[in-house]
């Protein structure tokens, strides 16, 4: 996710409480008015009292020269380095992506110039300070940022077989996001291969359609996060980040209201694709759904053998959800 920083300074209450509103990470501030702040509701200070302190925590650099350049290189990469453009040039900005690649924001003025340093080289800024006292393009910044996510390339899976299993505990993960029709979760029994899992965004006549919902499947499988990390389902807990993903591939986080752990019957859903097994142990209900390539969700318990699906493949070898480097056979 975006970082999203407003500037507040000099302290304007109606910034402030637009800021909030608008799910804005921090808000930069006078010296002595955090506690103010925080009586509005939680959210991050950039202030020498604050949770993120000037000099240790974050450096604010003007570009103006090649030997500013220089500088905000030089910066320790576990530094937030804030650029404030003074001729609002490009090319630093992508000599910087290139050379320290990380924690990098760019002081904006306005959504546009937030849109493009969020989508500059495709990989973007880590995030942007807003300079402004028109709460509207405070709004308008926010909606930027969390409209932003990466896109997945997803392949086709010709489903193998089918298996009925007796009782299991099941993850319903429930975000406070609404979910759209091909729209669901990437998860799999192993961290080498994923299925789309559709969400509960259809309806049904006898179950109402729950769109935040996406029945993920049993608690050892694994979720697909951002940046390619994996996360058990039974690990999950509220207020957790979440990978929504879509059948084009198109991604965008979410955040977890609810893991409802039940006991279910349970289905093994089998697959091949690129030569590659995938599996994923799923509660044997109607209402669970796969994707299909055109984008149309279909019921697991209407799969076959030949019938094709969305999935996505991964390198295996994991610690703690991240890639490594290893010998390792999933079965």
């Amino acid at each position: 996710m975006k970082k999203f920083w407003v500037n507040a300074k000099p302290y304007n209450k109606e910034i402030v409480l637009t800021a909030l509103e608008s799910g804005a990470e921090a808000v930069m501030l006078p010296d002595g008015k955090s506690e103010t702040v925080r009586e509005f509701g939680k959210i991050k200070t950039v202030v020498k009292d604050g949770d993120i302190v000037p000099g240790r925590d974050v450096e604010f650099i003007d570009i103006e020269s090649k030997g500013d350049e220089d500088k905000a290189a030089a910066v320790p990469e576990n530094k937030i380095v804030v650029l404030r453009m003074l001729d609002w040039t490009i090319i630093p900005i992508e000599n910087l992506l290139a050379r320290r690649g990380k924690n990098i924001m760019v002081q904006v003025e306005s959504g546009e110039q937030a849109k493009l340093m969020i989508e500059i080289l495709e990989k973007g800024v880590d995030g942007v300070v807003l300079n402004t006292t028109d709460i509207n393009q405070i709004k308008k910044v926010s909606e930027i940022i969390q409209g932003i996510g990466g896109k997945l390339d997803l392949v086709t899976a010709t489903i193998t077989s089918t298996k009925q299993l007796g009782m299991g505990d099941r993850s319903c993960l429930d975000t406070c996001s609404q979910m759209t029709l091909g729209e669901g979760m990437l998860v799999g029994n192993t961290a080498s291969g994923f299925f789309l899992v559709h969400s509960e965004s259809i309806d049904n006549p006898y179950v109402a359609s729950r769109p935040f919902r996406v029945n993920a499947g049993a608690v050892h499988a694994y979720t697909l996060s951002a940046g390619g990390k994996t996360k058990y389902l039974a690990d999950l807990k509220s207020g957790d980040e979440v990978l929504l993903v879509n059948s084009e591939g198109k991604t965008k986080p979410a955040y977890l209201g609810r893991n409802k752990i039940e006991k279910r019957p349970m289905m093994l859903i089998e697959a091949q694709a690129e030569g590659q097994n995938i599996s994923l142990v799923m509660q044997n209900a109607e209402t669970v759904r796969l994707v299909e390539p055109t984008g149309k969700a279909v019921s697991i318990t209407k799969l076959k053998k030949g019938n094709k699906v969305l999935a996505r493949l991964e390198k295996s070898g994991r610690h703690f959800g991240m890639q490594v480097e290893e010998t390792l056979i999933e079965k």
